[in-house]
């Protein structure tokens, strides 16, 4: 003991009434030791995580004023070593298909089942943090790790997990959100400390006897002074839990725009935990939008469907991701393939399959070791793709790419990304962006729009755009300026075809009218919301 502060209960509160839970569930989850354990990871780590959200703030008040990015020239030497991460831990060795999903019994069940190598139970983007979701989520960990999680649906319909099933990866949320059913000293815990020290407290040894370990993916970072917080959380973590350094392994998803410039320097800082990285792509997007929020003209993307993973700053970002990984022995794993396949239409699966086969061609030639994948159905695709690359090897970390060289003007060469902006883009961000948030104040943080598996990437993308093109006075390919006017017509026209759709009664139970008033106050703000789920948190229980 004493590698944390303040280990002990004292000075903290936690909410004991979860929906849905039974009490003695609650207390399996949220024993006086697990939270004595958080409790001390927030007082020993809150302060820093609190400075580094402010260094966030002012960074994007330093290119408001005209600063920009660039690769950082106090740690040339990290970039230039021949240092290595940890070898790939157990379980991690072959990536080639990885699926996500949240932390539902039923969705745990169906993605370790799947036939992928790794599944990434996500209680972040893909999860609404209510205290349900929360509590209910760490329940179903703990259950799928012994093997007895099931799921029985009401008409009687019985899931279970299979004897080999995928090795699991949990995504906490990211630095800045906060749990506020846990107050420690007076202020709410760090989710991301509630999230990753409750598996960590809970789960750790009894992944080590099944062969693993535990392994996160880690979110929404914009430097590797944040990669050091975590690799520090985790060395503190295993010294107070009496685990052999090295134990946690954690993939970092690069996101966000400033982390592409610091790729290497976050790998460097997290090297004895390190797992890879991952290229996060639509997270990416909105980034890309939010760092340069103050200056919209500069960097205007065109309609979301048209930014492919192709276009000149998205080509640079995941080629850079490939190279720097493999030159210090880290897996890359490839962006998301978020296709539901229809079981009704087959000329729509036909086409939406040849898409995805090509994406993962092009990822599995460009050197990454695997890719993610949101349904099912699409990781024998992956596999199958990934497969014909590897032939008999695990991954791809033998191939250097020695030839990729990217300079930061070509990972901020948004003005090169070919496409318009149009009436049916807009009409898209609004009713996407509007569909999923009234799904994400339900409860629901992984929703199938338009054959899509969705999470808050899709909202935060789909609002900042709009954000975007309002305050750098673009005009759609018609001709007319996209205004707030404009958007909150069409927002009241999207509302009117929902409500037409499911009937009065079912909008009227629904959580429409908030999702609107988070949409319009996140797009239609006078100033950039850094996160939606930031005020929508506010609407849940």
């Amino acid at each position: 003991m004493g590698a944390l502060d303040g280990v002990s209960t004292q000075g903290v509160t936690v909410v004991r009434d979860v929906p849905g839970l039974s009490p003695a569930q609650v207390d399996e989850v949220l024993t006086d030791d697990a939270v004595a354990f958080v409790a001390g990871l927030h007082r020993t780590f809150a302060a820093r995580r609190d400075e580094l959200l402010a260094a966030r703030a002012t960074r994007r008040a330093a290119i408001a004023a005209g600063a920009s990015l660039d690769f950082l020239a106090e740690t040339a030497d990290v970039r230039a070593g021949d240092w290595q991460v940890a070898p790939p831990a157990p379980g991690l060795v072959d990536r080639r298909a990885e699926i996500t999903g949240p932390t539902d019994a039923k969705m745990l069940i169906n993605a370790l089942n799947s036939g992928a190598k790794v599944f990434m139970a996500d209680l972040e983007d893909a999860n609404v943090p209510t205290w349900a979701n929360m509590v209910g989520g760490q329940l179903n960990l703990t259950a799928a790790i012994a093997g007895t999680l099931t799921h029985v649906t009401p008409d009687g319909r019985r899931y279970a997990l299979n004897e080999t099933t995928a090795t699991l990866v949990v995504r906490p949320r990211g630095w800045h959100l906060p749990e506020r059913h846990v107050v420690v000293d007076g202020e709410p815990i760090v989710a991301a400390l509630f999230d990753a020290g409750l598996h960590l407290f809970r789960n750790a040894r009894a992944l080590l006897a099944a062969g693993v370990g535990p392994y996160f993916y880690l979110p929404k970072m914009e430097s590797h002074l944040e990669a050091r917080l975590w690799n520090d959380v985790f060395t503190a973590a295993q010294a107070e839990l009496g685990l052999p350094v090295g134990t946690v392994r954690a993939t970092v998803l690069i996101e966000t725009l400033p982390a592409a410039f610091e790729m290497a320097e976050i790998l460097y800082e997290l090297r004895e935990h390190s797992a890879g990285l991952n290229a996060g792509r639509w997270d990416y997007m909105f980034s890309t939008i939010k760092t340069f929020a103050s200056r919209p003209a500069e960097f205007l993307l065109p309609d979301r469907n048209s930014v492919t993973m192709t276009v000149p700053f998205l080509r640079a970002y995941t080629e850079l991701l490939v190279s720097t990984c493999h030159r210090h022995g880290a897996h890359a794993i490839g962006g998301m393939a978020a296709f539901i396949p229809s079981r009704r239409d087959p000329e729509v699966n036909a086409v939406a399959l040849a898409k995805v086969r090509a994406d993962k061609e092009r990822e599995s030639g460009d050197g990454f070791d695997g890719s993610w994948v949101a349904h099912p159905d699409l990781v024998p695709v992956c596999t199958e793709v990934f497969s014909a690359v590897l032939g008999d090897a695990p991954n791809q970390l033998t191939r250097q790419r020695p030839e990729v060289a990217v300079s930061a003007a070509e990972l901020l060469d948004v003005r090169a990304t070919p496409g318009s902006i149009t009436a049916a883009g807009l009409r898209g961000n609004v009713s996407v962006g509007v569909r999923y948030l009234e799904s994400w104040l339900r409860g629901t943080g992984a929703v199938g729009i338009d054959n899509l598996m969705e999470d808050a990437a899709t909202a935060e993308i789909s609002r900042s755009q709009i954000f975007q093109w309002i305050a750098a006075g673009a005009t759609l390919e018609d001709g007319r300026p996209v205004t707030a006017e404009l958007v909150r017509a069409t927002l009241a026209e999207v509302l009117d075809e929902i409500r037409d759709t499911v009937g009065a009664d079912a909008f009227g139970g629904g959580r429409w009218k908030d999702a609107a008033a988070v949409f319009e106050e996140t797009a239609l703000g006078d100033t950039f919301a850094e996160f939606l789920t930031l005020p929508a948190y506010e609407r849940i229980d």
